[in-house]
C-alpha cells in the first residue's frame, strides 16, 4: 500500500493531536489539549491502578510526540496558536522522516 506523503503527513499531525487529547482526558482532571501555563505538560495527576500502568507503557511515546517542544511550555504566557503551530511543525518534520525511511526500508526490500 502506498501512501502519499501529504496523506501520511496528515494522518500523523490528526493521531498526535488527538493522542494527546486523549491521553489528558484520560489521565488528566482537566479536559485541555495543552495544560495551563505553570502545570507539568509530562506528569500527571495521582494515579491508581490501571491508570498508573498505562500511563507508565504511554510515557515513552509521550516523550517522542512532546518532549522537544516543552521549551515553548516553560514560556510566561504564550498564546494557544504558538503551541499548536510548535506541535504542528516538530510533528511535520518528524512524519517526514518517518515517511521517508520507511519507503527506503520498502525500496531495499524490493531489491532484494
Amino acid at each position: 500500500m502506498k501512501t502519499s506523503r501529504k496523506r501520511f503527513v496528515s494522518l500523523f499531525l490528526i493521531s498526535g493531536f488527538a493522542f494527546l487529547f486523549i491521553y489528558n482526558v484520560v489521565f488528566r482532571s482537566a479536559v485541555r489539549l495543552i495544560p495551563e501555563s505553570g502545570e507539568s505538560f509530562m506528569g500527571t495527576d495521582s494515579l491508581t491502578g490501571w491508570k498508573s500502568t498505562v500511563a507508565t507503557i504511554l510515557y515513552p511515546i509521550k516523550i517522542v510526540l512532546a518532549g522537544p517542544v516543552l521549551p515553548l511550555m516553560n514560556l510566561p504566557d504564550p498564546p494557544p496558536p504558538f503551541l499548536v503551530i510548535g506541535f504542528a511543525l516538530y510533528w511535520t518534520i518528524l512524519a517526514l522522516v518517518i515517511h521517508y525511511l520507511i519507503g527506503k526500508i520498502k525500496r531495499s526490500q524490493l531489491k532484494t
